[in-house]
């Protein structure tokens, strides 16, 4: 059995440990439910004396304890490649485990034993519905063993958060664990603001049992759901706590005054751009014809230079498109995550590029958000003292996780041996070739019985697909919107015979598709990859999806030279992709190795740019010293 499992990666004393994990879970299941919580009990005690969390005896007999309560709450015996996984995770490393293989158990077996230390475990996901799913399942787990878990509720108060908090197990996305964090910073800068004595007062004055002013109880232990997403893909925006101080904008007028401005101006002589970037740059002539005589420049509505008006204008304009940036919910603009694909309506873009946009949409400009307070995913997670994750897809990224987090990944081999077949990447001429392609490919697909997932970059390609196979009366699902239990619905339901759903990017990510059996007969659930994203690894995610846990499937990759990587990272490929196309529209040169090297340079600036950013947060906060508060 070892021989399957383990590769020359995993030590002998590794395999060791697993078969003393596999002794104990065998003892574990003959006793009573008391004794599965009195071992649960002394093992806290043993915690609490100090003894050392991933000492080896300590790790197997909780691993023990808590598979023994999933396998009688579940019926789930967890896979020797799960018990890898819970052990890298008390170890404090990032366990890739593929698509299908279980990671949901592993993380709830690797919360509970890190939560018998009574300190509190935060599991963090990369959206609200994953976290609800996982605290659901996890409930009874802890239940058995006497623990308590909490969920961090959409919009709850912080009444209920603390409760939450308090409990050893706090389910809820990364994101919310970093704003509470801020949150409680502004409540301990608010108390140091008082008059000596007061504090005091006011805690001997509360009724809540832990006396404390801050909702979260300290930052001990996190397991990050999807490690490679919320660590990495988000990090390249800091979470940024903000306030509203008045409804209007007071300097609407110079948002429309600059947005008018830019009809006249002229790439190269008036600015600079660069799409890979969304920046945009006014040359020295730029700057002149901002201020030329015939522009009526707002001058007491001004909040920052003039020109800062006129480069977001044009940002606005040229670099941010709807359906794909954002998109017009009730008369606002709402942020689209280009990474999962997810609508937020409670984000809104700094420096008045978010007002830049409603005036060229036409809608009312709204006041900036004033930021109360700021900081990095990457520095918010390093704030834990143990820090650990699972994902899929987290080779490609070792090298920043050990920079930035201090954490080595450990790939945790298959269970069964993959049977996905992945076809070699076609390359078209232009976008309309390209869909007209993949409709066809749907449909071969379908005459086979199979089921076919569709991944698209953005919302107006999944609605462009959507119209196409609605020309060809092809039923589908088309999923763009916000993640909810209707959209894991509809994911779930992907493995039917000719099933047929659109998704943006990852959306339904971290739900199980159970392939039909008359799917699995025929070569089970087809991927299609619609448009490459800008790092490999994401395109990964998607074709993780197919061939799961030994089942049959298969992925395909188009790409034309019209798609937004190639636009912005390698138009030197777009061209060479056209000159090779034959009369239908399709290259039959293979141009994979260069495509690699547009994603490995897309993905290098990425890496930069979120380093840069952290580099920034670490020096504003030297900055500030010894003013921001501590816990």
């Amino acid at each position: 059995m070892f021989d399957r499992i383990f590769s020359k990666s995993h030590s002998a004393s590794s395999q060791q440990l697993l078969q003393s994990i596999r002794e104990s879970l065998d003892v574990m299941e003959t006793v009573s439910d008391s004794k599965l919580q009195e071992n649960a009990e002394a093992i806290r005690g043993e915690l609490a004396t100090g003894l050392r969390a991933d000492a080896p005896s300590l790790m197997v007999s909780r691993i023990a304890v808590a598979g023994e309560a999933l396998r009688r709450s579940h019926g789930i015996r967890l896979y020797d490649v799960q018990l890898l996984a819970v052990v890298a995770l008390i170890q404090g490393r990032i366990a890739q485990m593929q698509t299908g293989e279980g990671k949901t158990f592993a993380g709830i077996v690797a919360a509970a034993c890190l939560g018998m230390s009574g300190r509190g475990v935060h599991l963090a996901t990369p959206n609200q519905y994953l976290a609800e799913r996982d605290y659901r399942t996890a409930l009874p787990v802890v239940s058995l063993l006497n623990m308590t878990a909490g969920l961090l509720a959409d919009r709850s108060d912080s009444t209920a958060k603390t409760q939450a908090y308090d409990c050893d197990i706090t389910y809820g996305t990364g994101h919310e664990f970093g704003f509470d964090y801020l949150r409680d910073q502004l409540v301990l800068r608010e108390n140091q603001k008082m008059r000596p004595g007061a504090g005091l007062l006011q805690r001997l004055r509360q009724d809540s049992a832990s006396g404390r002013s801050t909702m979260q109880r300290g930052l001990r232990f996190a397991i990050v759901d999807e490690a490679d997403s919320v660590l990495i893909d988000d990090a390249g925006s800091p979470l940024v706590l903000s306030r509203t101080l008045q409804n209007a904008a007071p300097d609407a007028a110079a948002h429309r005054t600059a947005m008018a401005l830019v009809d006249h101006l002229c790439p190269q002589l008036h600015y600079e751009s660069d799409a890979s970037t969304a920046s945009v740059v006014l040359t020295a002539e730029g700057i002149r014809r901002a201020h030329a005589d015939d522009v009526a420049i707002p001058v007491s509505q001004l909040i920052r230079p003039w020109t800062d008006y006129v480069q977001q204008a044009l940002r606005a304009r040229l670099l941010f498109r709807r359906n794909v940036h954002y998109v017009i919910e009730d008369q606002q603009v709402r942020i689209v995550d280009e990474t999962t694909g997810r609508i937020f309506s409670d984000r809104s873009w700094q420096d008045g590029l978010h007002q830049a946009i409603e005036v060229r949409e036409g809608l009312p400009v709204t006041a900036e958000k004033e930021p109360a307070a700021q900081i990095t995913r990457q520095r918010f997670f390093r704030l834990y003292e143990h820090l650990c994750g699972m994902t899929g897809t987290a080779t490609g990224c070792e090298e920043e996780f050990a920079e930035v987090y201090g954490r080595s990944v450990e790939v945790i081999p298959l269970r069964v041996t993959s049977k996905r077949c992945i076809s070699a990447p076609r390359f078209f001429a232009d976008s309309e070739t390209k869909w007209q392609a993949i409709a066809e490919e749907i449909e071969k697909m379908m005459s086979q019985g199979r089921s076919i997932l569709i991944g698209t970059r953005s919302i107006d390609d999944s609605e462009i697909l959507s119209g196409l196979l609605k020309s060809k009366q092809i039923i589908h699902q088309l999923l763009n919107g916000m993640q909810n239990a209707d959209e894991a619905s509809i994911v779930s339901r992907a493995g039917l015979p000719e099933a047929v759903t659109i998704a943006t990017n990852l959306a339904g990510r971290g739900t199980d598709i159970e392939l039909h059996p008359a799917v699995r007969d025929r070569g089970g659930l087809h991927v299609i990859v619609a448009e490459c994203q800008s790092s490999e690894r994401m395109d990964r995610q998607l074709t993780g999806r197919c061939a799961r846990q030994g089942d049959p499937g298969s992925s395909s990759v188009f790409v034309s030279a019209d798609d937004a990587l190639l636009r912005l990272y390698g138009p030197w490929l777009a061209d060479a992709i056209r000159r090779e196309a034959n009369t239908g529209g399709e290259a039959r040169m293979d141009f994979s190795p260069q495509l690699f090297r547009i994603q490995k340079a897309a993905e290098k600036q990425q890496r930069r740019s979120r380093l840069q950013l952290l580099a920034r947060d670490k020096h504003r906060d030297q900055l500030l010293g010894n003013q921001r508060p501590n816990r």
